[in-house]
């Protein structure tokens, strides 16, 4: 029977954690996601783990754990009370079948809602998303056309 727990790496080395324990013959998870970013005057898409810092990592009951511990990038397992505690098999399966890369669902020009307490319920134009998790929204204000940014859980399609 085996089952994933979670895994905390060393700072910025989640990847190498992950290359590392896939050699050794252990099932990783390290869910991604799109992110816009400026990079010398540049904007460019770049992949970044959803979690930085942690993976999960699937290991049978029978396994040892001490491998764990000398492994290039991983810091420790997450533990609970003293001892690790499993991840529910149904969320490791959630990140596994989004293909490993999520994105911001929202086209320029999308129309959206706006969910936050002083503008709920308004209806915006999506322009753009930013790197740091915030989207750019038109809203009509005074007759003219408003640049309005937000963080993006503030957002819902329309």
């Amino acid at each position: 029977m085996s089952a994933w727990y979670l895994v905390q790496c060393k700072p910025r080395q989640d990847g190498r954690a992950e290359e590392h324990l896939t050699r050794q013959g252990y099932s990783c998870c390290r869910p991604m996601c799109d992110r816009e970013k400026i990079v010398r005057g540049r904007r460019q898409v770049l992949s970044e783990s959803l979690f930085p810092g942690y993976l999960f990592i699937q290991i049978t009951d029978d396994a040892g754990w001490s491998p764990l511990r000398s492994t290039r990038g991983v810091s420790h397992v997450v533990k609970f009370g003293g001892k690790p505690l499993a991840v529910n098999d149904g969320l490791v399966s959630q990140f596994q079948s989004r293909d490993g890369v999520l994105s911001i669902a929202f086209q320029a020009g999308d129309k959206v809602r706006i969910l936050d307490d002083g503008f709920a319920g308004v209806e915006a134009i999506f322009k753009a998303a930013t790197g740091d998790e915030r989207v750019v929204l038109l809203i009509k204000l005074l007759n003219r056309a408003q640049e309005l940014t937000l963080p993006l859980k503030s957002v819902a399609s329309y």
